[in-house]
Formats: structure tokens, sequence, C-alpha cells
């Protein structure tokens, strides 16, 4: 209610932000921020302030709030109606247009809509458009019936194996055929009638829908090798990892003596839950494609659509938000899978997966009206502890009776830092002390060329 707003020095005090503004005058822009305001949380524009907060007042007559009332009906559709109320502050009069977010979204302002973020108006793509009409009606782009295509370009045979995959996770399982589980799912609808959903989830054939370009690069202009897929959504994943893995190092690390576990250049499981959240968000209306680049030190995971509801990275990466997720069948059919394991929770996942593999943390971009993702494989730190290592290691397996003086001296490091490398490979199984300090050798338990 618009007496929550009254307090004026409050307002002034906190500055412009998303649902305060400051207008020296009724005009354009004001009508503009008040659809902002429809379109987004809510808000109230001050009028007779200045964008530093100073109070200039307004000379306001007897249908000037009326006045104000009939331009911003004709301007908006749907037509919205602030709560207004002129107030006398500092011996000058200040008028408040109070504006709740509206039930039914997108407003438009002489055929163009805004959205708030921060302090500021910004005019709405199509995309975003178009998600805030379908968040309205608590539904969303893959739900609608697909026009192009037809329940014959399904593959039940793709069905069948959703239902197995889905019963190994279910309390209840399917036991239904494949045409009924899909009207279960709501992804056939009335006489027959495929949705967008259903057609990504289950085609029968490939399709530029659907389609992945992915590239293992030793720079951005020489490739190595290429692939584009264009399966179903359910392969993709499944085609996509499998790139992934024949691109990518395979290491091993000393658990135990003699004893090696394999260790990629990055967490399978983190590289796993960045592919799946490319593709149950990505924004297939999108006319560019998902893309996938390889390098040496480095992965790019870029995806058309960007953060939906106004979503920050900074609050992506915190936590501190409620999932709202694009298309909504392919989240639910990839969650009865097995393959989602909660809504929202993939990010955490990501960053705990990385920072337990001691790599840095990857990057989150909004960029080119998509979002990328940039994973490292290592740092200058953790490449020169291990090069130290296994040159130590190579240096015993030549002369096993080689002093720690001496081995300073050829790895050009000071006798603490041999002495504690040491330790560590002793620790690991790699390396074992035979004899004593001053008599005894080194036996390479372990060791790789």
């Amino acid at each position: 209610m618009l007496s929550t707003h009254l307090e004026l020095p409050g307002l002034i005090a906190a500055g412009e932000n998303e649902q305060t503004e400051f207008k020296r005058s009724f005009d354009r822009e004001a009508v503009e921020t008040l659809s902002a305001f429809a379109n987004t949380h809510g808000g109230t524009l001050v009028i007779g302030v200045d964008d530093n907060g100073a109070v200039k007042g307004l000379e306001i007559g007897k249908e000037t709030l009326q006045n104000w009332n009939n331009t911003i009906k004709q301007a908006c559709s749907p037509s919205i109606l602030p709560e207004s109320s002129i107030i006398s502050y500092e011996g000058k009069k200040v008028a408040l247009l109070f504006i709740p977010e509206y039930p039914v979204k997108p407003v438009s302002c002489k055929g163009k809509y805004f959205k708030r973020f921060n302090n500021a108006n910004y005019r709405m793509t199509i995309t975003e458009i178009a998600d805030l009409h379908l968040k309205t009606f608590n539904t969303s782009w893959d739900h609608y019936p697909d026009p192009h295509h037809t329940l014959a370009g399904v593959s039940l045979d793709k069905v069948n194996e959703f239902i197995t995959r889905a019963n190994k996770n279910r309390s209840l399982p399917l036991d239904d055929p494949p045409l009924t589980v899909l009207r279960k799912y709501e992804l056939l609808q009335g006489h027959d009638q495929i949705t967008n959903a259903c057609y990504l989830l289950f085609t029968d054939a490939e399709t530029m829908h659907t389609a992945v370009d992915l590239g293992r690069l030793s720079s951005e202009t020489s490739i190595k090798d290429s692939l584009t897929v264009r399966s179903d959504i359910f392969s993709s994943v499944i085609n996509i990892l499998e790139f992934l893995r024949k691109h990518i190092n395979k290491g091993y690390v000393i658990s135990g003596a003699a004893q090696r576990t394999e260790r990629w250049d990055y967490p399978l499981d983190a590289l796993r839950e960045i592919v799946i959240n490319m593709i149950v968000h990505r924004d297939y209306t999108h006319a560019s494609e998902s893309v996938i680049k390889i390098f040496d030190d480095h992965i790019e995971f870029y995806n058309p659509g960007i953060l939906l509801g106004g979503l920050s990275i900074r609050q992506l990466l915190s936590g501190s938000y409620t999932s709202t997720i694009r298309n909504k069948q392919i989240a639910a059919l990839f969650k009865e899978a097995g393959l989602i394991e909660r809504y929202g929770s993939g990010i955490k996942r990501i960053l705990n997966s990385f920072a337990d593999y001691d790599l840095p943390p990857p990057l989150f971009e909004e960029i080119q009206e998509g979002f990328r993702v940039t994973v490292t494989c290592t740092t200058q730190k953790t490449t020169q502890k291990t090069t130290t290592k296994e040159q130590l290691l190579k240096l015993l397996q030549e002369n096993p009776r080689i002093t720690r003086s001496e081995l300073a001296v050829q790895l050009s490091k000071s006798e603490s830092t041999v002495k504690e490398h040491l330790a560590q490979l002793k620790a690991q199984g790699r390396l074992k002390r035979i004899g004593s300090d001053r008599s005894g050798c080194w036996q390479v338990i372990v060791y790789d060329e």
C-alpha cells in the first residue's frame, strides 16, 4: 500500500534503487519507470526531487494527478493506475506514485516493454517479453504445442528408455505404455498434439533445434577436432560428455603403496552438471546454438539465454535465490530420469567439486544474450609443484644415493623445500627410504615417465 512508502526522508536517504526513482517533473520517462516497476517488483516514483535527492518541489493544480493518471492509462497496456499522494516536505510539494507488481505481465509503455534493474530502466528483449508472459501464467515455452512436428516424429523406443531410467528412481514404477506416459506428463495434448518439450526430448531424427557445436582447439583459430550434436536432448548429454572425455587428460594419483586412482583434468561430475544445466536451461527459441570450446588449459561453455527473473551472477553464486526454470517440462523429465537431484542446487555442487579438486572456481558470465561458464584445469602454482616432484623422482630413479643437498642444487631449490617434497612423496607411498639417512638409499615405488 502507498502508506508504507510515505516516509520521504527515508526514501531520499536510501537513494534511487530497484524500487525507488526520483524525477524532477512528470514526463515520458516517468511513465516508463512506472511500467518497469509493474514488470518487476513494484516501486515508488518520487516527483519533485532531482537525481541527487535534492527536493525541488512541484506546482500542483487541482487536475494535475487526474491528468497524470489519464496519461499513464493511455500509455500503458494493460492499463495501470498508481496510488498517488501529494505531501509537503521542507515547505515544498512532492508527489509520490506507487505501483505494485502487476499480476498480468508484461505491461507495455507506448508499445515498448521495460524492466527495472538496480536504479535504471532497461528495454526488454523479445525473449524476455515472452518469458515474462509465460511466467505470468505459470507455464513455459516448452509446454506449448509444437506447430511444426507431429507424433510421427517421436521415438516411442526412446520414451520406453526414459521409463526404464525413471523407474530406477521411483518408489511407484511407471507401468503404462509410452503414449499414456506422454499424456501423464502433458507432453501429448488434445488430439495427439506433441509439445515443444516432447519433440526435443524424444525426437526420432537429428534436428537443428538441439544443435550443440563442440571443438577441441589449440588456439581461437586452430581447430584439432570438432563435432556438432543434433540428437534428442537426453542423448545430447551422453554425446557431449563423450567428446569432453575424449579431449581432456587423465592422470593418476597415488592413494597408497603401488596403488593409483584416476584423476581427470577436471572433476567429471562438475562437467556433467554444467552440461545438464546447458541442456535444461537453454533458450531454444534463440537463433544461435550452444557452443563448447576445449582448450589446452580451459573449457568454455556458451548457451543461448540469460538468467531469468532478474537473477544476478552474485545471487547465483551465493545460492540466495529461488530457482526460476525456463523449460519446466524438460526440467521435470530430467529430474524424473535422475539427471537432476533438486532444482537450484547445481551451481553449488559445481563450485564444491572444483574446490575439492583444488582448482579455481568456474567463471560465470552473461554475454551476447547468453550465458558462459569457463573452467580452468590448473594453476601456475599447481603446475610448478607437480613438475618439481616429477623431476625429483626422476633424479632419485637415476641415482638412489643422491644427497639432499645435491638434489637442492640440481633442482635450484632450497634444502628445506626438497625435504618437504621428499616427505610428501613418502607419505603418498611413491618413495621409500632403505637403510639409514647416512648410508642408505632411495627406492622409487611408482614413477611414470
